[in-house]
C-alpha cells in the first residue's frame, strides 16, 4: 500500500476541532486503561541542542509510530505511523500543525472535565499557534460567552481577537492589561513561552480553571509556584513523563492527578464551586501517532501527496 503523506495544509483542511477531541479523549481513557503504551520521551544530545522522540502503541487501533522534533533550529516535526499487523507504513506527518492541534484537543479535554460546567468566560496570555489551537478545540465542548487575550505584543492581542470573532465566530477583545485577561475568568489559558511568571496567582479568581501550556519547571515557569498552593487539584496528561523531566516541575509532578483517571471517573477534581483547579499540558505521548490516525481514515483531500514503497 502506499504511505500517505500529509503537511500543514492537510492537518488543516481535514481536521476539525470535534474529531481532534474526540480522538484524543479515547486516546487518554486508553492510556490509562492500559491499551496504550506510551513510554517518556527520549532527547538525543546533539551538542547545540537535541533531537526529541515520543513514540506510543496504540494496541486496540493496531498502531504504533513516534514524533521526532528538534531545539536546534525549529525544523519541521516528523510524526510517522506504522500498523502492527503488517508492519507497514502507512502515513508521516510532516510540520507543525498536528502537534499544535493535539495539544489544543488535550487541553479541550481538561476543560470539559475540571472547568465548572455550563457556558464559560475564557481569559487567554498568549496570542500564538499555541493559544489558538487551544480556542479552537475548546469551542468543539463548551459555549464560550467571551475570550479576553493578552499577548505581550498589543498588537498581537488585537490580531488574535479579531481572527477569532472572523474564523471561530466568538466575541473576543484584546485585554488592557494581564490581570484584565484573566480575572473574573472561568477558564484561563497560559500559552506562551515565557521564563518568569506571566500573572500573579491571586488574579485567579475562586472556581477557576487553568490550562498551563508553556514553561514549566523551576528555572522556566509561565505561571508561579502559588498557583498550585492555591488550586485544590493539579491535572497532567501523564504523570510519568512530568516525573521523568531532566528538570524539576514548579507544579510538583509527583502530586499531580493523571488526566485519564479523572475521565476514567476514578479520581474526583471539581467537588465544589469555588475550586481552582489546573491542568499541567506535557503531552502525552502516543496522542500525536492518534491524531495522525484519524487523518488516514478521512476522505482525500485533493492536495495530498502520496510516496510508493
Amino acid at each position: 500500500m502506499p504511505v500517505r503523506l500529509f503537511d500543514d495544509d492537510d492537518v488543516r483542511a481535514r481536521l476539525d476541532a470535534g474529531t481532534a477531541v474526540r480522538a484524543m479523549r479515547t486516546a487518554i481513557l486508553a492510556h490509562y486503561e492500559g491499551t496504550v503504551r506510551a513510554p517518556p520521551r527520549v532527547r538525543a544530545d546533539l551538542g547545540d541542542g537535541h533531537l526529541g522522540f515520543t513514540a506510543g502503541q496504540l494496541r486496540e487501533q493496531e498502531l504504533f509510530g513516534f514524533r521526532a522534533y528538534d531545539t536546534l533550529v525549529g525544523a519541521e516535526q516528523l510524526v510517522a505511523v506504522w500498523n502492527t499487523r503488517s508492519g507497514e507504513l502507512t502515513a508521516l506527518v510532516h510540520g507543525a500543525e498536528l502537534g499544535a492541534r493535539r495539544t489544543g484537543a488535550i487541553g479541550a479535554v481538561a476543560v470539559e472535565v475540571a472547568a465548572g460546567p455550563g457556558p464559560v468566560r475564557v481569559g487567554i496570555m498568549g496570542a500564538g499557534a499555541q493559544a489558538w489551537t487551544q480556542l479552537w478545540a475548546m469551542l468543539a465542548i463548551r459555549e464560550v460567552e467571551e475570550v479576553v487575550v493578552a499577548a505581550r505584543r498589543p498588537e498581537r492581542a488585537e490580531a488574535f481577537a479579531h481572527r477569532a470573532a472572523d474564523e471561530l465566530g466568538v466575541r473576543t477583545r484584546a485585554a488592557r492589561t494581564a490581570e484584565d485577561a484573566v480575572r473574573d475568568r472561568d477558564v484561563v489559558i497560559v500559552a506562551t513561552n515565557s521564563a518568569v511568571p506571566v500573572l500573579d496567582a491571586a488574579w485567579i479568581a475562586p472556581g477557576t480553571h487553568v490550562n498551563t501550556i508553556g514553561p514549566k519547571t523551576a528555572s522556566r515557569h509561565e505561571v508561579p509556584a502559588a498557583l498550585a498552593q492555591r488550586a485544590s487539584v493539579v491535572i497532567t496528561d501523564s504523570p510519568a513523563q512530568a516525573a521523568s523531566h531532566p528538570e524539576p516541575f514548579v507544579l510538583a509532578a509527583d502530586g499531580m492527578v493523571d488526566l485519564g483517571a479523572v475521565l476514567a471517573r476514578a479520581v474526583p477534581v471539581r467537588t465544589g464551586p469555588g475550586q481552582i483547579t489546573v491542568f499541567s499540558s506535557v503531552g502525552l505521548a502516543g496522542t500525536e501517532v492518534a491524531l495522525a490516525a484519524t487523518l488516514v481514515r478521512r476522505p482525500p483531500h485533493p492536495s495530498s501527496a502520496f510516496v510508493t514503497e
